[in-house]
């Protein structure tokens, strides 16, 4: 009986995850040589092309600054929502959920009437005799999108996590003389590596993988690995390129999950000094 109600998600998955992907795989590992596909490697050795290596070196350069900036920002926000009262929590918890029940294009379209020489930011910089300031169209612009529409996932987990800390480890080591400031370093932030691995993770593969901020803030002036993707499949239509492409940010994905995994178990494994 349990194993028949199992079924449904396996054929889900199956549709789903599965096919489309042995599909990328098929794809990425030929081409097409007289009408008949033939196995190549020659796609993938394409891809390191100074062009296209460019192009992933600097996605995952945006990726990285805009985790840092997520984390720095969410992580300081999540600990003082932690320690807030039952209904002032809620209403920040509210406040952080609600942008996300917003469509994400719109949400990033609305940047556009911000940041752009006639935005808000202009504007108000124009009350002051300031002249206006190329904002929009810059890698500033693609990094601040991405930190809008991922800081969630960062704060959340984080959040989580804290909020399951035994307090009675924080209260014995104030007890044994600890003052606040060791209290979070040795204790704190050990215990909240967990949520911070998960946030990290959270941001960073929709980052590197993003093509709709970079298009829309970037103005189609950045490239990046999401967009070089996009490109092949609908514009260029070379389905074996962007197939192979794929792979490759896939396995760098999984590989930097892989590694994020280790050191949370390296750090959950560790004693609290």
């Amino acid at each position: 009986m349990k194993k028949s109600l199992s079924y449904p998600y396996i054929i889900w998955s199956v549709i789903f995850i599965v096919i489309p992907l042995a599909l990328v795989l098929v794809y990425g590992i030929t081409k097409m040589e007289n009408n008949h596909l033939v196995l190549t490697i020659e796609n993938f050795t394409k891809f390191f092309d100074p062009l296209y290596f460019n192009v992933l070196k600097k996605s995952f350069w945006l990726a990285i600054v805009s985790t840092i900036i997520c984390l720095f920002l969410g992580y300081p926000f999540a600990y003082i929502l932690s320690t807030l009262t039952y209904e002032k929590r809620n209403i920040l918890y509210m406040l952080i959920i609600v942008p996300l029940w917003m469509n994400f294009l719109l949400r990033t379209y609305a940047w556009i009437n911000i940041l752009g020489k006639n935005g808000l930011i202009n504007k108000f910089l124009g009350i002051f005799g300031i002249e206006p300031i190329k904002i929009l169209f810059t890698d500033g612009a693609v990094v601040l999108g991405m930190v809008y529409n991922f800081l969630p996932f960062m704060i959340l987990p984080i959040y989580t996590v804290l909020c399951k800390m035994d307090k009675s480890l924080i209260e014995a080591a104030r007890d044994l003389g600890a003052h606040e400031v060791k209290v979070f370093t040795k204790i704190i932030i050990p215990l909240s590596v967990p949520g911070i691995i998960s946030g990290i993770t959270m941001v960073f593969m929709p980052a590197v993988s993003t093509f709709v901020i970079s298009k829309l803030l970037g103005g189609g002036q950045y490239m990046l690995i999401g967009n070089l993707i996009e490109q092949q499949f609908l514009s260029v239509g070379n389905w074996h390129f962007g197939s192979s492409i794929s792979l490759i940010l896939m396995i760098m994905i999984l590989i930097s999950m892989a590694i994020m995994k280790r050191f949370d178990k390296e750090e959950g494994g560790s004693k609290i000094w």
